[in-house]
């Protein structure tokens, strides 16, 4: 249950945050010799922050009729990246990426992209600015976040930055963007294991869903508030340090 409580919190916190959850997934699981590694629960994760971000913008949903412009261009962002997510399941190449030097280098270079976007203070909002072209360059630059490190929240804020979005509003629109992304990965991971006769979801499983939901939404309530009144140099500066920290470990 620790196990799970360290996970879910991991998840929660870092799906939404600039920093990249499968990587510290994948770190905190091997360094500290995790017992829990299942499809099952990587699922349960998922749709733990899924259901935080329906639960968060559940306003905007519901007002689907008025929002639907919207929802389209999020759903068109999302486009490239299940392509590519499902080209890298299916020919397992996603598991190549999963190694601590690509992690490293790739949390220092997208941390370094992120500073340098978020330098200047920009005045684009959603309301006025999101046009379907920015969706789709946003889009394409999510596709990156595919390489563990990257980070998907990182990658999406910092398109949306370099697009002179508000900081506020490019947190908003990588929040939304989440909201087919996670679809995808609860669907097919749920997918996955009722095809499997092995794998099948238990009380843990459950528990390991409540938690990441709980986690999950207290970190969008207060990242939003957060990035109203700060930069993001917090999270780069993190990052630097973790990449580097990463760089002595593989180099060892």
């Amino acid at each position: 249950m620790f196990e799970i409580l360290i996970l879910s919190i991991i998840q929660g916190v870092t799906e939404f945050i600039p920093v990249s959850s499968s990587s510290h997934l994948i770190l905190i699981s091997e360094y500290l010799n995790f017992e829990v590694k299942s499809l099952s629960i990587d699922v349960s994760l998922h749709i733990g922050s899924f259901i935080a971000i329906l639960t968060y913008f559940h306003k905007e949903i519901s007002n689907f009729v008025e929002n639907k412009l919207l929802f389209l261009k999020i759903f068109i962002s999302s486009i490239p990246v299940m392509i590519m997510g499902y080209i890298l399941v299916k020919y397992n190449i996603i598991d190549e990426l999963r190694n601590i030097k690509i992690i490293a280098f790739a949390t220092l270079i997208f941390g370094a992209l992120l500073y340098i976007s978020d330098k200047y203070k920009l005045q684009n909002n959603i309301e006025h600015n999101f046009t379907f072209k920015s969706a789709i360059i946003i889009g394409v630059f999510q596709v990156l976040s595919l390489i563990p490190g990257v980070s998907r929240s990182g990658i999406t804020i910092t398109a949306a930055r370099l697009l002179n979005f508000n900081r506020l509003d490019s947190a908003k629109i990588s929040f939304l963007l989440s909201i087919p992304t996670l679809g995808a990965v609860s669907i097919f991971g749920v997918q996955e294991i009722i095809n499997s006769p092995n794998i099948g979801f238990s009380i843990l499983n459950i528990v390991t869903i409540f938690f990441s939901f709980i986690f999950s939404l207290i970190t969008i309530k207060y990242f939003l508030k957060f990035v109203k009144n700060f930069s993001l140099k917090y999270f780069v500066i993190y990052r630097i340090f973790l990449g580097f920290v990463l760089i002595i470990l593989a180099y060892l």
